[in-house]
């Protein structure tokens, strides 16, 4: 913990560094009609034509220029320009409220704002989505989906039908942190994946990074998902949901003490279990099939320079057939944030953040049952600063730290003939420092660099050992609490920079590396009892990505249309994957089950995109290729991971024919996942087993789907507002093979048969009836 203080040393002596004779007009940028705070509002200053900022995840935000008088713009896309003129002869807080543009005929899906910011923006790899372009997009059941709609962006490939799981540019599954509200969330799936957890009533700002992440995200390696809850409604009380066919949503938000504070409440419940009970099966009724989800937020501001936030997410689900088996998992996270403007150029945000995952498989039946556990829980302190040391500089620093509890597996039983197994408790702390300055070079020349140093240590009490590279024991120690066993250091570098060639063209360069110490064993696609979370350890060493891309980015038809090009290439190191036969749940000596390799990830992502109009949309491609190699696997050689896919296509539409009816649709086409099938078999006593030989070296066939949907707004009434959302999943039927299997053929002797199993295989309409008031 001694590199905090140093790190928060060395900031301050560049913040003096920096110092000099500027005045700053500093404030928070919100919605006249509910008091929400602007994410990413542009703040310009016309005389200055390098003088601007956009606000930050709490809206605010912070200018400076030197003594005279200026006009200020703020601006956000849907909303009217405000422009206020000010005399700068000392520093001061203005806080403006813009109105949503009630003469704008035409959908707007893009979270940023009609200009250049994709041309004049050092960032690379990142996509910013709001709701009214994630409400458009047609999804199964109709319930909108957050991360369905992430898969629908290049370089980001879903895990298929029935997985809310995704890769982003060759990374696996496990490799993207997903934070909603600063809380991460380990497993973001409903029902095995058909639904997110995210409920989209709930949402107001969704980011996701591909590379060039800035220094202040760490602990994974492929990407991070930036998740904001809205903060509820400073003005009045109101009433929204929707009655769906299998789920149902209410949100309710108001202001607390005159408009001081706020809160937001949604909840969302599937009823499915309302059918099974309704059913004639005797094995079916009384069988159990839900999922609940409840977000919940406050906030409450002091004066100006002082707020503090609340928010929780709790979400389970159910699933249990009568006296046979039952299973349910869920996520619970906390977030305490509290808000301290020291000066008009410095803010900064001090969390506290819980977060808990935790899954349970049952057994009822009388002459077998078990019940098998696994479960992790975080605490986390963040500090983050943001100072506005000029127009020029815009540094970021702070620290965190984690404390990770991970119960990998127990299994009990009431059977006289079965032992209990609990395996040990791992317990261990990340923590990291970092600082970032995102530097306006020149007029054309903008350069994000920054540095975050992490660490993370293993720590007791428990029985650690220390295996070779056959898997077997060459030590026992035995920790106590709080002793470390086993402690890794790493600078993590970033650097972004973009070259503003004209108006409306710009390249731009990243590179970053990452590492990452929570790391999930699992040898399905899907979410199942054998997920199984481990830390770094005396065996496990850290993973590590280094990631280098270029691109190339145009708007045009005044900044109405976007284009970019990006290229990267990811080197990854001390990847962990399982020996062919492991067995993961419940075993006490798991990290003899690992094998480490390296891997490389490579590709090209296009993407077009119309921002706004009666007509818009976009269209992704991505061509990629993604390998691991490890010694005790394919002998050594590269072999495609699995997550692999040469060709990803995605292409959107959204058409607003007239103010009450909206149309849209998404196709995707994808190659083929890699898989290991069979290439012998043998027959031993009539019993078939097949032999296998190198994994993943077959493709199961490509998928493609195409998905419709329509809105219709209700006619308009003073106290209340409605609206029908009609769509039809998978509108010609295409079967995506969710699983293929090898048997026996039924019908020919001495012949084997591949079994394919498809979820969706034909059209699934649904209907949402939306209201407010």
């Amino acid at each position: 913990m001694l590199r905090i203080p140093l790190l928060l040393c060395f900031v301050f002596s560049v913040i003096f560094a920096f110092g000099q004779k500027r005045y700053s007009i500093s404030g928070t940028v919100k919605d006249n009609t509910t008091g929400e705070t602007l994410i990413g509002a542009s703040v310009r200053i016309k005389e200055i034509p390098q003088g601007g900022t956009s606000t930050n995840s709490y809206g605010f935000y912070s200018v400076s220029a030197p003594d005279g008088d200026y006009t200020l713009l703020y601006s956000y896309l849907g909303y009217e320009t405000v422009s206020r003129q000010v005399s700068i002869h000392k520093s001061q807080v203005i806080d403006i409220r813009i109105t949503p543009n009630s003469s704008l005929k035409e959908v707007v899906i893009s979270a940023n704002k009609p200009n250049n910011d994709q041309i004049s923006s050092p960032q690379m790899g990142l996509e910013k989505l709001n709701m009214a372009q994630i409400n458009a997009v047609p999804v199964v059941f109709g319930e909108k989906d957050v991360l369905k709609t992430i898969t629908l962006m290049p370089g980001v490939k879903s895990g298929g039908e029935g997985n809310t799981g995704f890769y982003v540019r060759g990374g696996a599954s496990d490799q993207n942190l997903i934070l909603l509200d600063e809380a991460p969330v380990y497993n973001a799936s409903h029902l095995f994946g058909f639904f997110s957890t995210f409920n989209s009533d709930a949402i107001k700002d969704v980011s996701i990074y591909k590379g060039g992440m800035p220094a202040e995200y760490g602990g994974r390696l492929s990407s991070v998902l930036d998740i904001k809850m809205f903060d509820g409604n400073t003005e009045k009380f109101t009433v929204q949901g929707g009655l769906g066919l299998i789920a149902s949503r209410l949100k309710v938000e108001g202001p607390i003490d005159n408009g001081k504070g706020s809160y937001m409440v949604s909840a969302r419940r599937t009823y499915i279990d309302l059918f099974t009970k309704a059913s004639k099966d005797s094995t079916v009724k009384g069988s159990s099939l839900y999922f609940y989800d409840v977000n919940a937020k406050a906030n409450y501001h002091f004066d100006s320079n002082n707020a503090i936030f609340f928010s929780g997410y709790f979400g389970k689900d159910v699933i249990a057939l009568k006296n046979t088996f039952g299973t349910n998992w869920g996520n619970t996270t906390g977030t305490v944030r509290f808000n301290h403007v020291f000066s008009p150029t410095l803010f900064s945000n001090t969390s506290l953040i819980y977060s808990n995952y935790n899954y349970v498989v049952q057994s009822f039946q009388t002459d077998n049952s078990f019940k098998a556990t696994s479960k992790i829980t975080d605490l986390n302190l963040k500090e983050d600063f943001q100072w506005s040391a000029s127009d020029d500089h815009r540094v970021k620093f702070g620290f965190n730290v984690i404390h990770h509890n991970i119960e990998p597996g127990n299994i009990s039983s009431d059977a006289d003939n079965v032992n209990d197994i609990n395996v040990q408790k791992r317990n261990g702390y990340e923590d990291a420092i970092y600082v970032s300055d995102e530097w306006k070079a020149s007029s054309k020349l903008t350069i994000l660099y920054g540095l975050r140093l992490s660490g993370f240590s293993l720590v007791g009490p428990g029985t650690i050992d220390t295996y070779n590279t056959a898997g077997e024991v060459t030590d026992t120690k035995t920790y106590s609490s709080g002793q470390t066993v086993k402690s890794y250091y790493y600078l993590e570098p970033r650097f972004s920079a973009g070259y503003q060639l004209n108006d409306e063209n710009s390249i731009k360069v990243s590179y970053n590396r990452n590492t990452q110490n929570i790391h999930l064993l699992s040898n399905s696609t899907t979410s199942s009892p054998t997920d199984l979370y481990v830390m770094s350890s005396n065996n496990i060493k850290p993973e590590i990505a280094d990631q280098v891309s270029t691109g190339y980015f145009k708007n045009f038809s005044d900044n109405k249309f976007e284009f970019s090009a990006e290229v990267y290439y990811k080197w990854l190191q001390n990847q962990i994957d399982y020996k062919d036969g492991a067995q993961l749940i419940a075993n006490q000596d798991v990290e003899s089950q690992l094998v480490y390799g390296s891997g490389r990830a490579y590709g090209l992502e296009l993407f077009l995109k119309k921002k706004y109009g009666k007509f818009n949309g976009w269209v992704g491609y991505t061509l990629s290729k993604t390998e691991d190699k490890f010694a005790a696997i394919n002998n050594g050689n590269y072999f495609p991971a699995r997550q692999d896919r040469t060709h990803d296509v995605s292409v959107v539409g959204i058409y607003q024919y007239n103010k009450r009816w909206s149309f849209s649709s998404a196709f995707i086409y994808g190659t083929g996942n890699a898989v290991t099938y069979p290439t012998g078999k043998y027959s031993t006593g009539g019993l078939t087993t097949f032999s296998y030989s190198g994994r993943n070296g077959f493709r199961e066939p490509a998928t493609n789907r195409l998905d419709v949907g329509a809105t219709l707004e209700g006619k308009e009434h003073k106290k209340y507002h409605s609206s029908w959302t009609f769509s039809i999943y998978n509108i010609y039927g295409s079967r995506e093979p969710y699983s293929i299997t090898f048997r026996d053929s039924k019908t020919v002797a001495n012949t084997t048969e591949a079994v394919e199993t498809s979820i969706f295989a034909t059209p699934i309409p649904s209907v949402t009836w939306n209201f407010k008031f």
